[in-house]
């Protein structure tokens, strides 16, 4: 549905003047039939720098998000809370997968992505991004991670 230009080398994908995009890529259906909706991956474990964007790009694609849920262990610093698009969106922590990333649309509606530690190869986070990101996926983070 919105995929976003992943870099072709090793640094980061810049235009001179333009705000960096969130590397990012949904299932084009959002049939919602796979493991995973779709795919991010930040530029660094600053959550509190990184998310905003991420909830920009994903709220004009999915709608108001209310509650983003996150692994503390993956990232520095993580706040309760985010501004994005003039609200504020509610962190929740949870352990056991520095891998995802759970957004909760409305009540129920949850959209779990698939999260590119910052700092992985481009050739294998354009792999399991495409992964995460393909129709009926059923493969688990830690192999779409391996590519």
């Amino acid at each position: 549905m919105m995929p976003i230009p992943l870099p072709s080398s090793a640094g980061p994908w810049t235009v001179p003047g333009v705000p960096l995009l969130p590397r990012l890529v949904l299932e084009p259906t959002m049939s919602r039939d796979g493991i995973f909706d779709g795919a991010w991956w930040p530029r660094s474990n600053d959550v509190a720098a990184e998310l905003p964007d991420l909830l920009t790009a994903l709220g004009a694609h999915v709608g108001r998000i209310l509650r983003v849920g996150l692994d503390t262990s993956a990232w520095a610093g993580v706040p309760r809370s985010v501004a994005a698009n003039g609200l504020t969106i509610r962190i929740n922590r949870f352990a056991g997968s520095d891998e995802t990333i759970s957004v909760t649309r409305g009540f129920q509606d949850h959209f779990l992505l698939l999260v590119v530690p910052p700092g992985t190869d481009p050739a294998t986070a354009a792999s399991a991004m495409a992964g995460a990101s393909a129709t009926g996926n059923h493969t688990p983070a830690a192999e779409l991670l391996l590519a």
